[in-house]
Order: C-alpha cells, then sequence, then structure tokens
C-alpha cells in the first residue's frame, strides 16, 4: 500500500490522558446456534447454547484494550451476576471501570443472539430496563477531557449526544456506532467526526453513496458504511474508497462491527490513512468472526499483524 497518512489535525493529548474513552452499552448474551433459522411459530433444537459477555461499547473498547490502548469505559450495569460476568474480561484487559455505575437491584443489559449456522449471520433480541440509563450527574467534563479520542453508541442517546459535543468542542475525534434510526439519531450524528454505520442503516437514508454523503454534510470527516463479508465503505474528502473483507471461516458475525469500531480507533491514533483504516478494522472484525459470542476471537496487536501480514497487507507506523 502505498497511500501516505493525512495529517489529522487533533489537539495534542494532555499528560497522562486516556487514549479511548469509550460511553455505551454493556451486556451478557445468550448466543444460541441453529442449524437453520426457525419459521413461525415452529420448533428447533439449537445446536448449542452458551453465555458470552458483548455489548456494542464493550467489545468496542476490549478490542482497542487488546491493540495496546489505554481505555475507559462509561455505562451501566445492575448489581447482579450478569453484570459481573459482562464485565470480567473487560476487567482483565486493562479497561478502567471506575465509571460503570452499578445500579442496586437492577437487572443488567441482556440478549438472545439467534446464529443461523450455515452463514454464521445472527439475529439479536435484546432487553434493558429503563433504570439503566446514564442521568446527567454521572459524566462530568472532565473525563472527556482527559481522552484522545471519544467513542459512543446510542444506547443512552442523551448522554452520547452531550459527550459528543463536548468532545467536538475540545476538537477530539469522535466515533459513532448507530444502527437504528429509532430514536431519531440526528443530533448524535451532528457530532460525528468518525460515524461508522451497518449497510441497513445507510439503506434507510437512500442507500450507500446517499448515507456517506448525507453524514458528510452533517459534518463528518470520514463517514463509513460496514457490508459484513463485502468489506467497507467509505468517504474522504469526495473520494469513495471500498475495502474488501477478509476472507475467514465465518462462525458468528456478532459483535464484528463494534470490532470494526476498535481497531479504527486504534488506526486512527497510530495515524494511518483513510484507506488503510478501512483495511486494518476490516481485518480485525474478520478475525473475531471465527469463534462465538460478540468478543469470542478479538485479536491482540501481534495477532492482527500476523493476519495482515499474511494476506501481504503489512502495516507499519509511518502510515503505509
Amino acid at each position: 500500500m502505498t497511500e501516505a497518512a493525512p495529517v489529522w489535525s487533533f489537539p495534542a493529548a494532555p499528560e497522562q490522558a486516556l487514549d479511548v474513552l469509550g460511553l455505551g452499552e454493556i451486556s451478557l448474551d445468550q448466543v444460541a446456534r441453529l442449524p437453520h433459522f426457525p419459521g413461525w411459530a415452529s420448533k428447533l433444537a439449537m445446536t448449542s447454547w452458551e453465555e458470552h459477555p458483548g455489548g456494542q461499547m464493550a467489545t468496542a473498547l476490549l478490542t482497542c484494550a487488546r491493540l495496546g490502548l489505554r481505555t475507559r469505559l462509561l455505562g451501566s450495569v445492575g448489581d447482579d451476576d450478569a453484570g459481573r460476568r459482562a464485565l470480567a474480561p473487560l476487567r482483565e484487559a486493562g479497561v478502567a471501570l471506575d465509571g460503570v455505575r452499578v445500579r442496586p437491584g437492577i437487572r443488567s443489559r441482556g440478549a438472545m443472539i439467534l446464529v443461523d449456522e450455515a452463514s454464521g449471520e445472527r439475529t439479536v433480541l435484546w432487553h434493558r430496563v429503563a433504570e439503566l440509563v446514564l442521568s446527567a450527574d454521572e459524566i462530568a467534563p472532565e473525563e472527556i477531557q482527559r481522552a484522545r479520542l471519544l467513542m459512543v453508541d446510542a444506547s443512552d442517546l442523551e448522554r452520547s449526544v452531550w459527550a459528543a459535543s463536548e468532545a467536538r468542542a475540545l476538537g477530539l475525534p469522535v466515533i459513532i456506532d448507530v444502527d437504528s434510526m429509532d430514536p431519531d439519531p440526528s443530533a448524535l450524528l451532528a457530532n460525528a467526526t468518525f460515524p461508522i454505520v451497518p449497510e441497513s442503516f445507510a439503506d434507510a437514508l437512500g442507500g450507500v453513496d446517499a448515507a456517506l454523503a448525507d453524514l458528510t454534510r452533517r459534518g463528518a470527516l470520514l463517514p463509513v458504511v460496514t457490508q459484513g463479508e463485502r468489506g467497507a465503505v467509505g468517504l474522504w474528502k469526495g473520494q469513495r474508497l471500498e475495502a474488501r473483507a477478509r476472507t475467514v471461516r465465518v462462525v458468528d458475525t456478532t459483535g464484528a462491527g463494534d470490532v470494526f469500531h476498535g481497531a479504527f480507533a486504534w488506526g486512527l491514533l497510530a495515524g494511518y490513512g483513510p484507506e488503510q483504516l478501512l483495511h486494518v478494522a476490516n481485518a480485525a472484525a474478520g478475525m473475531s468472526c471465527r469463534a462465538n459470542g460478540a468478543q469470542g476471537d478479538i485479536p491482540s496487536l501481534s495477532r492482527l499483524e500476523g493476519f495482515l501480514a499474511a494476506a501481504d497487507r503489512p502495516i507499519g507506523g509511518d502510515g503505509r
């Protein structure tokens, strides 16, 4: 790859800064593998039924930590065993969890994930009680000021809009994960430097190219649409960028988009250019599909480098 890395005009990081501050979803998932997707009002024996930690932001931040970044999570769980198990891999990876609120007597967010063994594609059914929503006094501006980069999802939409607005005012890069038009994410998208959305979301904006143009008009520097096994598409200074997905044996696609976000954040802070960011994030996302659960095969930096080198796309500190 010969692309030179652009100069991202982000402010200098304060001393002892975090690399990535993440605000959003934490979950414990029940993953059911199925020989095929069941028909309406039918019965079907599951091939397997396992429990795995997950959640959009938890998985993205775990990816950042596995790749060597200093990370901190803002979010909430109940004081139940599910919450403790959902946080366990983050704690083990060194993610700072002092910003995670624990709600006494409240059930943590959970999801049932149905995985079609033939394709590895999944359907997610989730439940989150209103008591898990963060309040305005549970996040201070100082927490954002300590970060080099902010990642948010839409699970606590009001708090995410506020945090993204604060970060943009400071000149920090803001990566946003939005996968639904309900509730209306317009205020959040208006504060996104790097909105990364799935193709299903782009379809709601008129298709991939229309979505990329729309997100750019809203203020995005590099909007990205992920397309699963077909890779990802971005728009950089009016130029359409395409990155193919890596060929892997797909076991479960759960969390692949979240891993894409985390690897994208790592590559951005490493100084990689737009096209290379898509390739690196694609590679990490593909690797994550090789095991059950959202966090089943998140790569370390050495494994990611090895995977890229084997695919004849080595990466280096100069962004080439």
